[in-house]
């Protein structure tokens, strides 16, 4: 592609333009030193929407989470022959996406975007609470509430109660709901993408299987119900595990490598890392015939409630996303690609019919 096709296109009004790579690592005077652990890679987003001569809009997730402790995007930088083309941000919500736009006719409407960020392994000393400021009040109340997928009440509430019965504090809470999810949850490998999240439905008919956007939607919700802010982390996996598991890494084409995790917020603690969905697929992926006995998936277990392997690239925390000047519906979660033609929304889950193709490396800072 010609950078030059992009820079003589007009920016969407009131949304930003690219941030170089060096300004952003610039700012703060931020040093991803790998000696600290940091690492640091680019994820490439290439969307050629099949738009029949038709107006086409693409909205394309962008790294919108940032920790001192754990992740920092480093900027975004992006050309094609898109008519319109820029960052939009919901705040709010903490997501960030761009979003193109091309004119009917437009011919071969292309556009890519190459997010760099630097990111190391995280893991919460869970044996003693440290000096923690409570979660304010604001954050409180969105963490615990529901959303479309996640309700609260009913089912939800009843299973979380019982769950959690004879539990003493949060980290026991927490523990308990893990754990439940392990022991009571299948991956599926049927399932489209990484699932919908609809825990009600889940719960309502007793089948608890499904992947990542419905196991850890699962703990999510069961945690809000029982009292503890929780919140699903959308994103995409980046790179091999350097831990060995095969079925927990993915580099190069990443395609069809998203995956959401989870976190719940414990007093003393902060925000918790736990991923009780990837337990599941390493039970299921890893190698033939496993099972929760298994040491390969007794040892995951143990390291998935309160650590994550940052070989994977967080996106965003947000539900029941509005994609900017969308006809459509809203979308449960903002993980994969999207685009609308005056014909309806393109299928995300269907890269080569929508067309898209997603690429990590590793580089140097």
């Amino acid at each position: 592609m010609d950078r030059r096709r992009f820079i003589k296109a007009s920016a969407l009004a009131g949304m930003s333009t690219a941030l170089p790579f060096s300004a952003r690592a610039a700012q703060g005077g931020f040093d991803p030193s790998p000696a600290n652990g940091w690492r640091v890679f680019e994820v490439t987003t290439h969307v050629t929407p099949a738009a029949a001569g038709q107006e086409v809009t693409a909205w394309i997730p962008l790294p919108s989470i940032e920790s001192s402790d754990w992740i920092k995007p480093m900027g975004n930088e992006w050309q094609g022959n898109a008519a319109r083309a820029g960052i939009v941000e919901d705040a709010g919500r903490g997501v960030k996406m761009l979003m193109a736009q091309w004119r009917a006719g437009q011919e071969a409407p292309e556009i890519e975007v190459v997010s760099r960020f630097t990111t190391r392994d995280r893991a919460i000393d869970l044996s003693q609470p440290g000096a923690v400021a409570p979660l304010d009040a604001a954050s409180h109340k969105l963490f615990t509430g529901p959303t479309a997928l996640l309700p609260v009440d009913g089912i939800v509430r009843d299973t979380a109660l019982k769950i959690t019965k004879g539990a003493n504090s949060d980290i026991d809470r927490a523990r308990a709901l893990y754990e439940w999810i392990c022991d009571n949850t299948e991956r599926n490998p049927k399932t489209r993408g990484c699932g919908l999240g609809d825990i009600r439905s889940m719960l309502e008919s007793g089948n608890l299987t499904g992947k990542c956007a419905d196991l850890n939607a699962l703990y999510v919700g069961l945690a809000r119900a029982s009292g503890l802010p929780a919140r699903d982390v959308y994103g995409i996996r980046v790179a091999d595990s350097k831990f060995g598991y095969k079925s927990l890494g993915k580099s190069g084409d990443i395609t069809k490598a998203q995956h959401c995790r989870a976190e719940v917020w414990l007093a003393g603690f902060g925000w918790v890392p736990v991923d009780p969905a990837d337990v599941r697929k390493v039970v299921l992926e890893e190698r033939p015939g496993l099972t929760l006995q298994d040491d390969v998936v007794r040892a995951a277990r143990k390291t998935l409630f309160g650590a994550w392997e940052m070989n994977w690239l967080a996106y965003n925390t947000a539900h029941d996303v509005v994609l900017p000047e969308s006809k459509g519906a809203a979308v449960p979660f903002l993980m994969y690609p999207q685009a609308e033609t005056a014909s309806g929304r393109l299928d995300s889950l269907d890269a080569a019919g929508f067309v898209y193709r997603i690429t990590s490396k590793e580089v140097t800072a």
